[in-house]
């Protein structure tokens, strides 16, 4: 089977103008954004992605927006030639990589002093630390899911969901997309997401897709790269200390509190040399904390393990 040759666009009109000449064709646009260096979680999303519709875009976009000046957007991996690899070894491949350098520059290209626009771009991103600063390179315009980003990563991380709204705004205006493709490991961003889309009316379906682990258990993460040896071990506590609680959740018919299970899978967890950020049992569909689990409800965890914070989640039927 011959290997598909994705198109690689830069230019935010140029994907727009593809995405348009496309559906004039009757051609249906499925999307996976993410933020590159690609593991099998991101190529399940794109595998998903191919049941619903003719065509694929994925976009490959460090997103700025959603980091504080705090965190780690200078150290987030990258490999954009073994990225575009690995999209071409998926049966039927992707069609259109989109690699913009920036989506929040809005400066007039004319005043680069002759060194370049694509070298200018460079030079600017260089020095984005992230776009809550207040220079922010002319950006002034959020979306915000305003209860749902509340609670979870939201206490700890106050401007990602902020930034992670707006970009996929962006994104989706950019590339008008039919289907777009989610993690569900990003249990909260998933939600978030499929409120904004009903909320400022999409025409875009959002499918939740099932999270990827490697054989021990560990959710895929590009993040997992950072994690030492002993600290991926001590991180295997998450999806252990998860599944114990739903099957002890299971094993006593639902008569255990919430209270209880979180308690112990924080015990776990620190037990194991890690430290919990928060540890949930929410509703899935609005995201509030439950006491006792009468309703479909999902267990969510984020730790650290060194300078590393990975999320994990698990979802519990009634």
């Amino acid at each position: 089977m011959a290997v598909k040759e994705p198109l690689i666009i830069t230019d935010k009109d140029q994907m727009r103008q593809w995405s348009r000449t496309m559906r004039a064709q009757g051609k249906t646009i499925g999307f996976v954004p993410t933020m590159g260096y690609l593991h099998e979680g991101h190529l399940s999303l794109i595998k998903e992605a191919h049941k619903h519709t003719q065509l694929i875009v994925v976009s490959i976009y460090v997103n700025p927006g959603q980091f504080s000046p705090s965190e780690d957007l200078s150290t987030y991996p990258s490999d954009f030639d073994a990225d575009v690899k690995k999209l071409k070894a998926i049966p039927g491949g992707v069609d259109v990589v989109f690699h913009p350098h920036s989506l929040y520059d809005y400066g007039n290209s004319g005043r680069n002093g002759g060194i370049g626009v694509e070298r200018e771009e460079k030079e600017r991103e260089k020095a984005v630390v992230s776009c809550v600063e207040e220079k922010g390179l002319g950006h002034e315009t959020w979306v915000r899911v305003e209860r749902l980003e509340k609670g979870m990563c939201g206490k700890s991380r106050p401007v990602f969901f902020r930034g992670v709204a707006t970009i996929v705004t962006k994104l989706f205006n950019i590339v008008e997309p039919d289907v777009a493709v989610f993690g569900k490991k990003d249990y909260q961003q998933w939600r978030i997401i499929r409120q904004m889309v009903r909320d400022l009316d999409f025409a875009i379906k959002i499918i939740g897709s099932e999270i990827m682990r490697e054989d021990d258990g560990l959710a895929m993460s590009s993040r997992n790269v950072h994690l030492s040896p002993e600290e991926r071990e001590k991180a295997l506590s998450i999806n252990r200390s998860l599944s114990k609680a739903k099957a002890k959740f299971a094993a006593e018919k639902g008569q255990v509190n919430c209270k209880e299970l979180r308690s112990w899978v924080i015990q776990e967890i620190n037990e194991a040399g890690g430290r919990v950020d928060y540890a949930e049992i929410v509703d899935q569909e609005s995201l509030e904390a439950v006491e006792e689990i009468k309703s479909p409800a999902v267990f969510c965890v984020a730790a650290w393990f060194g300078k590393v914070r990975l999320i994990d989640n698990m979802e519990i039927s009634v």
